[in-house]
């Protein structure tokens, strides 16, 4: 069985029991047996730490939560297995979750299991992997498809109503990360203080509620080998019930951003490439969802690049205490200034 390329043996501070891990495997997950199973961690996994796992003619993939001290309801593995679960049988396309243990003594910390499959993921929105204009521009068709499908799915029907609380949600985000950022503050940074300032005296009266995926960017998408289509949305740790706008301006994060290591779309020609622009994403997306308009547009935008930050300082903190799941975490102190002041320039705030 050969593994796939963007995997390594685990970090040091993330190294787990394998044997301990094919004991419970084989207990709970149908066709895994042995003694001893292969551990590889994948590439990314800021926050919570991903494996490839193989046990005798099993494929698998590991997600934990990651050692350390943790801040209050982060890295909720729970809540990612529930709702890949619940949006299985619906047309969003998720990995197939196979198991979940909520015991620390397994492997040192809550984790569940789902199914490995061949895939791509487009770690540069630019696409430089594909050949023509006509595949990147499917890329991104269905990038947004598979947003507005989530957005569509009634979350009562999906035993999903309880997964937040119905209305007010882009209020209590504001005041989430703001509480996140200040709970992993290593200095004082003014363009962050300032833009937590202008959200909170800024907060829209349009009110909507779906399901949102909280982190959709085009590298939390699993596209099939040999197509454009998308086969898998990953990283769920931050879904829950709220706005659907604020997805959508997350998703379109990238034509404001051009991020060392991760990329963006900033200064690049997208229509010589075949990428949609932003407009041109957003226009899908209300074609797709029946809207007229996206209201607050600017707020939505502004708040995405500041959640963003409030999340890059944790990373960053994390890197100080020694237990991020990255090798670059630490650079991710310097993308706070960054990321803030661009939400300043955005919401057209001083700092």
């Amino acid at each position: 069985m050969t593994p796939p390329p963007n995997t390594r043996p685990p970090r040091e501070a993330h190294k787990i029991d394998s044997v301990a891990l094919a004991k419970w495997l084989a207990a709970h997950i149908a066709g895994a047996s042995g003694d001893d199973c292969t551990v590889l961690q994948f590439k990314g996994g800021q926050s919570n730490p991903t494996y490839w796992v193989g046990i005798g003619d099993l494929a698998l993939v590991v997600r934990k939560k990651p050692p350390g001290k943790l801040l209050p309801s982060a890295h909720a593995v729970e809540r990612e297995y529930r709702v890949m679960k619940a949006l299985a049988p619906t047309d969003v396309p998720v990995p197939h979750a196979m198991g979940l243990c909520t015991e620390e003594h397994v492997i040192g910390t809550p984790f569940f299991v789902m199914k490995w499959v061949p895939n791509r993921i487009f770690w540069d929105p630019t696409l430089p992997e594909l050949k023509s204009n006509e595949e990147r521009r499917a890329v991104y068709r269905d990038y947004v498809r598979v947003l507005a499908a989530l957005h569509s799915v009634d979350f009562n029907k999906a035993g999903l109503g309880d997964y937040g609380k119905i209305g007010g949600f882009v209020g209590r985000q504001v005041d989430r990360w703001s509480k996140q950022y200040e709970a992993s503050r290593t200095s004082t940074i003014p363009s962050m203080e300032a833009l937590m300032t202008w959200l909170r005296g800024n907060i829209p009266e349009n009110d909507e509620t779906t399901i949102v995926h909280g982190d959709y960017r085009i590298d939390n998408l699993m596209y099939a080998p040999d197509s454009e289509n998308v086969i898998g949305v990953i990283d769920w740790e931050l879904s829950t019930l709220g706005h659907p706008l604020s997805d959508l301006a997350y998703a379109c994060m990238g034509y404001h951003l051009n991020l060392p290591g991760r990329g963006g779309l900033a200064g690049v020609s997208v229509g010589e490439l075949g990428i949609p622009t932003e407009d041109d994403m957003i226009a899908e997306y209300k074609l797709l969802t029946n809207r007229t308009a996206v209201p607050g547009w600017p707020f939505f935008m502004s708040f995405g690049i500041f959640r963003l930050a409030a999340i890059a300082q944790g990373v960053y903190a994390r890197s100080q205490q020694g237990n991020a799941s990255s090798d670059d975490a630490a650079s991710y102190g310097a993308a706070v200034n960054m990321l803030s002041e661009l939400g300043c320039r955005i919401a057209g705030v001083s700092f």
